[in-house]
């Protein structure tokens, strides 16, 4: 069967894709994994969802319910327990995609592909923590869908690698529950969450250990202890370390875009977000495919994700309708300076549009310019856990723009 648009990833940003494709009046497919819809907000019972794109303080599964209620009243085509296996590139206007649900294998065809998979985590030997093969060991998500989703302790007494949002929310969660936080341990010289999430280590007394790492783990069948070394200014570890005696060992080590399904297609991944390149339609290199969500970028705040969700649904409405979106000279936009990266990578020239950055490094005073057509903002604090949003406007002229931080 041929759909205008067959979206991949129940999560916000395919929610928010499905229900804005199905609005501009294209056939829709919504493929999702999960048995149910959502994503990752169901397990994420605390506030902070909402606030810039509907304007409300709701939690995870408030604003799932939303999204999942635009889907339901649109004409939109759900498909759940539904693993999409590979995308191939029939034509520019024909893509196949197939996927593996309880009833079989099936592919379907599409004239725009919406690929919004969300990202997943980084484990314990991706951060280099060695040792014993013990129970214990979770990843921070996994911990989190045991809690609320599933009403079972983890563990009494933990310890958790990484001060991102998720690990900090996390360390609250164990503390509301009876559990001791033995620290956070931070490779890093400074924390890596947002400040109202960096408030909950004061509030809960939760030692931070900063410019450390967490290198080895020891117990018989549970964790028991792991040991914490101290790192420079390049990560390299100094000295011998402690030893911190836990039984529940959380890794909260940041994300990893899920584009392995777009790289076998022919994508081209930009290695500074680990996400597809992409214009400011957000179709990636393939065309009439588009991303958005966590497998684009990895995004601090869930609203970014439903945006760039309604913004990739506008695009693939503009490809499917425009039997291909037209040729035109795309405008290459660098970074300089203080800029660990910068999306989307070409502007059309066309319309405003939102550029999403982040800085390489903590920096107050920062001035933040556009110098090509004249943008120039001083900001307080940057931080390389805040996503900086910049709207661009369409009178952009050129081969390119620059986007320097300093």
């Amino acid at each position: 069967m041929m759909y205008d648009v067959v979206v991949v990833g129940g999560g916000p940003a395919g929610l928010a894709a499905a229900s804005e494709s199905s609005k501009l009046g294209l056939g829709t497919l919504l493929l999702d994994e999960n048995p149910r819809l959502g994503g990752i907000l169901p397990q994420c019972i605390h506030p902070g969802f909402g606030l810039h794109c509907l304007g409300e303080d709701l939690t995870g599964p408030e604003f799932a319910h939303r999204l999942i209620e635009e889907v339901r009243r649109s004409d939109v085509e759900v498909k759940t327990q539904a693993h999409v296996t590979s995308l191939a590139m029939r034509s520019d206007l024909v893509k196949e995609v197939t996927y593996a649900s309880p009833q079989g294998t099936e592919a379907v065809q599409a004239k725009a592909v919406i690929y919004a998979a969300g990202a997943r985590e980084r484990h314990r030997f991706e951060v280099g923590i060695a040792g014993d093969r013990v129970a214990g060991i979770y990843t921070a998500g996994e911990a989190q869908a045991m809690m609320d989703l599933y009403g079972v302790m983890p563990g009494r007494r933990v310890v958790i690698v990484g001060s991102g949002d998720v690990g900090l929310i996390m360390a609250r969660r164990f503390a509301l529950e009876g559990a001791e936080v033995v620290g956070v341990v931070e490779m890093l010289p400074y924390p890596g969450g947002l400040a109202r999430n960096l408030m909950i280590l004061r509030d809960f007394d939760i030692p931070l250990y900063l410019s450390h790492k967490v290198t080895e783990v020891r117990g018989r069948g549970r964790v028991e202890r792991v040991k914490v070394v101290r790192v420079d200014e390049e990560l390299r570890e100094t000295g011998e370390g402690f030893w911190m005696e836990c039984d529940t060992l959380l890794i909260s080590a940041g994300l990893v875009p899920r584009v392995k399904i777009l790289r076998r297609a022919g994508a081209i991944i930009d290695p500074a977000t680990g996400g597809p390149v992409v214009n400011d339609r957000l179709e990636t290199t393939l065309p009439g495919v588009f991303a958005a969500g966590n497998s684009l970028i990895i995004n601090d705040l869930v609203d970014y994700a439903v945006e760039q969700g309604r913004t990739a649904a506008k695009g693939a409405g503009e490809f499917v309708r425009g039997n291909g979106i037209p040729t035109r000279r795309w405008i290459r936009v660098r970074r300089e300076g203080n800029v660990r990266f910068v999306v989307p990578h070409m502007l059309g020239g066309d319309r405003d549009v939102w550029l999403y950055t982040r800085v390489s490094r903590p920096v107050e005073d920062a001035l933040v310019e556009v110098p090509e057509i004249g943008l120039r903002r001083k900001v307080p604090v940057l931080k390389p856990s805040e996503m900086l949003r910049l709207r661009i406007k369409a009178e952009v002229e050129g081969g390119r723009v620059t986007l320097v931080i300093k």
